[in-house]
C-alpha cells in the first residue's frame, strides 16, 4: 500500500511550453457563413371567378398579406392579364413585396392547384433552379415576381383547376438570410470540490490537525495506506 501526504503548505512546479515564457502560442479562430432560407406559404381562393371577368387588363384581385422571412407579402391575380399585347388571352399571377424592403433576395412558387383529386397542380417554381440562376431579387416595396402568360384563359375554363365558379392559388415563399457564426464553446460543469467534507468526518484527521496529535513544527502530514493520486 502507498503512502500519501496532506500538507498545509505546497508549491508546484508547472511544466515549461515549447513557447518562451514571454510569448504567447499563435491564435487559431474559425467563423463560417451559413446561408440559408426562411419558408413560408399562403394559399390564396378566389370564389365568384367568372365575375372577376371583364375587369380590365392590368387590373386584379389580391389576397390578403402574409409574413415570410419578417417580409410582408401578397398574391395578385389578373383575370384579364397583366399585359396589353396579349389582349385577354392569359390569366397572370405574381407575388409582391408588400412591406419596405431593398434587395429581398427570395425563390418563390405559384401552383394553380387541381381541384378534382388528382393533385395535377400547375406549378410554377423558383425553387427548382435556385442553383442555376440564384435567388430573385426584389428592389423595393412592390416589386413582383411572376408570369404575364401563366395560363390560357379558355383553357383554364375547362380544366379540373376552376371549380363552382372557383379557383385555389398557393404561394410559397422562401427568403434568403445570411448570418456569420464563430467558434463554439462548450462548457461541461464540474461540481465543487468536497474533500473538506471528508476530512470534516475523520476524527484521526481532526485530532492531527487542530487536537492533542498536532505537531506545530510540521507543515506535511503522513496518511497511511491511502495513494497520493486520490488527492
Amino acid at each position: 500500500m502507498g503512502v500519501g501526504r496532506v500538507c498545509t503548505g505546497f508549491s508546484a512546479d508547472w511544466p515549461s511550453s515549447s513557447f518562451p515564457p514571454s510569448a504567447q502560442p499563435p491564435a487559431e479562430t474559425t467563423s463560417t457563413s451559413v446561408t440559408q432560407t426562411v419558408n413560408g406559404s399562403h394559399e390564396f381562393k378566389i370564389s365568384g371567378y367568372s365575375l372577376s371577368k371583364g375587369m380590365g387588363i392590368g387590373k386584379y384581385v389580391a389576397s390578403d398579406m402574409f409574413t415570410v422571412g419578417g417580409y410582408s407579402w401578397a398574391i395578385y391575380f389578373y383575370p384579364d392579364g397583366k399585359s396589353l399585347e396579349d389582349g385577354a388571352a392569359y390569366v397572370s399571377l405574381f407575388i409582391a413585396l408588400a412591406s419596405e424592403g431593398t434587395d429581398v433576395r427570395a425563390l418563390f412558387e405559384l401552383a394553380l392547384l387541381d381541384q378534382s383529386g388528382k393533385e395535377q397542380h400547375k406549378v410554377h417554381s423558383h425553387f427548382g433552379r435556385n442553383l442555376e440562376a440564384g435567388p430573385y431579387t426584389l428592389k423595393y416595396r412592390g416589386s413582383m415576381w411572376g408570369y404575364k402568360r401563366f395560363f390560357k384563359r379558355t383553357a383554364l375554363e375547362e380544366s379540373d383547376y376552376l371549380k363552382d365558379d372557383c379557383l385555389s392559388i398557393r404561394c410559397s415563399v422562401g427568403v434568403v438570410k445570411s448570418h456569420t457564426e464563430g467558434p463554439k464553446i462548450y462548457e461541461i460543469p464540474v461540481p465543487p470540490s468536497d474533500i473538506n467534507e471528508h476530512f470534516a468526518r475523520s476524527p484521526v484527521f481532526m485530532a492531527q490537525f487542530f487536537g492533542p496529535m498536532k505537531d506545530s513544527n510540521k507543515e506535511c502530514i503522513k496518511v497511511e495506506d491511502m495513494e497520493a493520486p486520490v488527492f
